[in-house]
């Protein structure tokens, strides 16, 4: 991997982390449009520039972050199912599942129906949860238990957390931020147990490649971020789900084929 190849997917990432679209997969998909072999630092690369998406959440929810400990009981609550099953799934996400472009398709293609059927279905109501805090515990792990299945690239993360949220509910704005907010202790998770299994073992010039991914990722997810918020204002998530299935769709019959 080069230093342009690494700005492209740090972008790719940026854009991707928090839209309900699965940031994981499409790094998987724009690396083999790049032609990128699917290394092992390749994989590293994958998981741990996602910690500068996460930067950026920290960076602008600074003050929610650091003044309000109700929230972070309910965002531990969420994050242990994921953390037990990341822990002890890891090798097969690692070695099976990520840089598998076919389970990525058919993951990101079910996952947009998915997204498109939940969407015609949820009715927002006066009397959902409009602040974080107010998520019941049980709700906040079950809300965990979902986002477990995006171990599985394609899934999405964000799709993983908000619908469920939504369906538990939640309001939508409430629901997109606990996603936010969720994302950093399991992102952290990710890159540390990742740094921790690969023992650090990366060249200066493949630390240096990475610090430019997170660089990237980081500033492009403000963004990202600010964009999300504004688009669910007024639009349902079904524009993502239609998305994902053309994508699908076009990858499997012009890339793959």
């Amino acid at each position: 991997m080069d230093y342009l190849q690494a700005v492209i997917l740090s972008i790719v990432e940026g854009l991707t982390e928090f839209l309900p679209v699965s940031s994981t997969g499409h790094l998987v998909l724009a690396s083999r449009i790049l032609n990128i072999p699917q290394t092992d630092f390749v994989k590293s690369f994958e998981i741990i520039i996602q910690l500068g998406s996460i930067g950026a959440v920290i960076f602008l929810y600074w003050n929610t972050i650091t003044r309000n400990n109700k929230i972070w009981k309910k965002i531990i609550i969420a994050f242990i199912p994921t953390a037990v099953i990341g822990f002890t799934l890891y090798k097969i996400v690692k070695d099976v599942l990520l840089g598998n472009p076919i389970i990525t398709l058919y993951a990101l293609f079910i996952g947009g129906v998915v997204l498109i059927l939940l969407e015609k279905i949820y009715k927002e109501k006066d009397h959902h949860v409009s602040d974080i805090e107010k998520v019941s515990s049980k709700n906040a792990f079950l809300i965990g238990v979902c986002q477990s299945f995006s171990i599985i690239p394609g899934v999405s993360r964000a799709a993983a957390t908000i619908i469920p949220a939504l369906f538990l509910g939640t309001k939508r704005k409430t629901a997109v931020e606990f996603s936010f907010l969720l994302a950093i202790p399991t992102m952290l998770a990710a890159t540390f147990l990742d740094l921790v299994k690969s023992k650090f073992s990366f060249t200066l010039s493949e630390y240096s490649i990475l610090i430019t991914g997170l660089i990237g990722s980081f500033i492009v997810a403000v963004f990202a971020v600010k964009f999300l918020l504004n688009f669910i204002k007024k639009h349902t998530f079904i524009p993502f789900g239609i998305y994902r299935i053309i994508l699908a769709i076009i990858f499997w019959l012009f890339i793959l084929k």
